[in-house]
């Protein structure tokens, strides 16, 4: 198994990436490597801080440009070919690796995957999981959480199918609860949008439906799968994040909270596309990057692309 990783994605990269890289190699099955993708002559010097033993699991792939934060994503991957992005997504195409990993540019991140192994035919959007930490224990999955800002019901259905599958298959939940996030646990409660998506979720043969969910809820253990748009996924998403930022400023220590970090994690999938590809934030340290690897890892052993593709058969 090869696992690549952009080594020029990140506020604080090559350096955090690199070393992220190798507390995971540290710490690697043997029959998993790591490709790490950007410019050799800064990533070499990097490297030789680390024994040889924790280098030997890493390979090196060679990236002249690099697309930065503030670039179109679109015009950055059609001017820079040559990128660690570019050439990451390459990569995964020709499958000389198994998944790609960055915490670089969300939007090349998204337009790339789309571009090269491509959404899994009958995927109405690709959208981005997140990973929320639960009381009870484990994580729901929560999609979207900001790859489709404005979604129609249909799509919101099929939201909740793809994180069905990808929760059952990378978590191993044999029958997931799947909910859909409103203002009201009533069936009648909602948007328009809202409404409609409840009675496609509710009459799915493919998905446990439990019904709405409410805000409180977020945390609360009731759902294996939280389905919603990109807007108000990414808005509630960031809002979790940061009890963990703001519990550690007023100096409170919680096991649960704890979870809220987003280093405990380190990424989020772009579900229903022909591949494995992970989203780590833009401030990612390298805990949060080792912690990415192990989700890629985790992701391709479970295989659920490939799942979702032959559910939608």
């Amino acid at each position: 198994m090869k696992i690549a990783v952009d080594a020029m994605g990140g506020d604080f990269a090559p350096e955090a990436i690199v070393e992220g890289v190798a507390m995971a190699a540290a710490e690697l099955p043997e029959n998993v490597t790591i490709v790490l993708i950007g410019k050799q002559s800064v990533v070499k010097e990097l490297l030789r801080k680390y024994d040889s033993q924790t280098v030997a699991s890493i390979e090196l792939v060679n990236a002249d440009d690099v697309i930065e934060m503030s670039e179109h994503p679109t015009k950055a991957l059609s001017q820079k070919p040559n990128s660690s992005i570019g050439i990451g997504f390459k990569l995964l195409k020709d499958g000389q690796v198994n998944a790609f990993c960055s915490a670089g540019n969300t939007g090349a991140m998204h337009v790339g995957a789309l571009f090269s192994i491509k959404a899994i035919e009958g995927i109405l959007r690709p959208c981005i999981a997140g990973f929320v930490p639960q009381i009870t224990g484990g994580h729901a999955v929560m999609l979207d959480i900001g790859a489709n800002a404005d979604c129609k019901p249909e799509m919101l259905a099929q939201f909740g199918e793809i994180g069905s599958i990808y929760a059952q298959y990378t978590f191993g939940i044999d029958r997931p609860r799947v909910a859909l996030m409103n203002i009201g646990t009533e069936e009648q409660k909602g948007s328009l949008v809202a409404q409609a998506a409840h009675q496609l979720l509710k009459d799915s043969r493919r998905i446990q439906f439990i019904g709405n969910i409410e805000g409180g809820d977020f945390f609360a253990g009731k759902a294996d799968v939280i389905v919603t748009d990109g807007f108000t996924g990414n808005t509630m998403f960031k809002l979790g994040e940061s009890f963990y930022t703001m519990a550690a400023k007023r100096k409170i220590s919680d096991e649960f909270i704890d979870k809220t970090n987003y280093e405990s994690v380190g990424g989020s999938p772009i579900l229903g596309v022909n591949g494995n590809v992970i989203i780590a934030h833009g401030i990612s340290s390298p805990l949060a990057i080792k912690n990415m690897i192990r989700l890629a890892i985790r992701q391709v052993e479970s295989d659920a692309y490939t799942k979702i593709a032959q559910s939608l058969a």
